[in-house]
């Protein structure tokens, strides 16, 4: 039980990031009060999970820490705190089980995020937290207080300390509306502007593909932003406004930031990534009798269906009876991405709180006792493990340093 006189830590937003926070400050003894906008806890971490909730990765930890491009100095401290090992360790400690799957990605041994997430509730209000729901916080009165508004009104709430961790600007039906940004600016805090992350692009795609092809997958094919050294293998999905799934969201970061420097990205795909292209030029100059330039590159090259389809939105036709050209598209197609979808359609967001706003704790420099947590900073991560392990990881070391704060308040 808590003394009524312990020091009081208002965590605000119910994501992983807020709740972990709560965790780690109500075990160091704080009254920890918990607010959100929804009617539930965790519903952007429930939807993550419906496909096998995938908590972390088994990288080694310089592979981990690098998946966090440009902002890994910033993130890795809080990795080094609390790291994969770290998280299947604490899921452990709510009764889950995890296990590796073949790509190195971690899960629970049932797959489901919903036991987990009641299991980490359950712990949270044995240890003490008070949960209260359909709370919106709009930031802060004259007075300090934090303001809310509720379904009788506002009101006005006084706390010792506070963990903001309210999410990006995606998924807003799940609570990730990013309208903390105007109160926050509003207290000058340097934001970066929210941008989608782990997103579909935009492609002109002829009427033919987008209405034969849209929703067909791609597999094991390359991928590269064009001008870059390295790509990956992956698989996407072409859709009727352009292109989504798990390739493209992993190069989510380098194809926006060349789209708003250049106007366009243009991605390059492998459709033959097995092959060489000496083995292509040979394949498609085999002679072809009867058969059509479709039937033949599907027997010879196995280019056919939905890589067909991507290799005619952009081949001029009489390269088609020039081998050597033929081969040299399928083997770096280039398909121009002209803006990423919609941020509400994002997995997650990019932009946020600077980090030059923040102290090492996570603590708002200009704003003494109110710290930061999980996507509302300025970062971004390839979606699944990744994004979950450092919100986390930033919930963690944001609790410990609320309840550090306080304790030095009364020393």
């Amino acid at each position: 039980m808590h003394d009524a006189n312990d020091n009081r830590l208002a965590v605000i937003g119910g994501c992983p990031a807020g709740l972990m926070a709560a965790e780690v400050a109500s075990g160091a003894g704080l009254r920890v009060d918990l607010y959100d906008a929804m009617p539930s806890c965790g519903r952007k971490f429930l939807l993550a999970g419906k496909g096998g909730l995938n908590l972390t990765h088994a990288d080694s930890f310089d592979t981990f820490a690098s998946r966090y491009g440009p902002r890994r100095e910033q993130v890795e401290p809080w990795l080094r705190a609390f790291d994969a090992e770290a998280v299947r360790e604490w899921a452990r400690g709510l009764g889950v089980d995890t296990f590796v799957g073949s790509s190195g990605r971690v899960f629970p041994s049932d797959m489901k995020a919903a036991p987990l997430l009641r299991s980490w509730l359950r712990r949270l209000r044995e240890q003490g937290v008070r949960f209260h729901m359909r709370q919106r916080c709009l930031g802060w009165n004259a007075d300090g207080s934090l303001h809310f508004a509720t379904g009788n009104g506002t009101q006005a709430v006084q706390a010792d300390a506070v963990v903001l961790a309210l999410g990006g600007g995606s998924w807003a039906k799940l609570g990730s509306d990013g309208a903390w940004v105007a109160w926050l600016a509003a207290r000058g805090v340097s934001l970066a502007p929210l941008a989608p992350a782990n997103c579909g692009f935009d492609v002109a795609w002829s009427e033919h593909l987008r209405n034969r092809f849209a929703g067909e997958p791609v597999k094991s094919v390359g991928l590269r932003l064009q001008g870059d050294a390295a790509g990956r293998i992956g698989e996407f999905v072409v859709t009727g406004h352009g292109l989504e799934g798990g390739a493209i969201y992993a190069l989510s970061a380098r194809l926006r930031e060349a789209i708003a420097q250049q106007g366009v990205a243009v991605l390059e795909l492998d459709l033959a990534p097995d092959k060489s292209l000496r083995r292509l030029i040979d394949e498609i100059d085999h002679p072809r009798g009867a058969r059509s330039m479709g039937s033949h590159l599907a027997s010879r090259t196995g280019i056919k269906g939905v890589r067909a389809a991507l290799l005619r939105e952009v081949v001029p036709p009489p390269d088609y009876a020039r081998p050597e050209k033929l081969a040299g598209w399928i083997k770096a197609l280039p398909l121009r991405l002209a803006a990423p979808r919609p941020i509400d359609e994002a997995i997650s967001s990019a932009g946020g709180v600077r980090f030059e706003a923040l102290d090492p704790q996570l603590m708002l420099r200009d704003l003494p006792g109110v710290f930061c947590a999980g996507e509302m900073l300025d970062w971004e991560a390839p979606t699944g493990g990744y994004l979950l392990t450092a919100c986390m990881a930033s919930g963690s070391i944001a609790g410990a340093a609320a309840a550090a704060c306080l304790r030095s308040r009364n020393r």
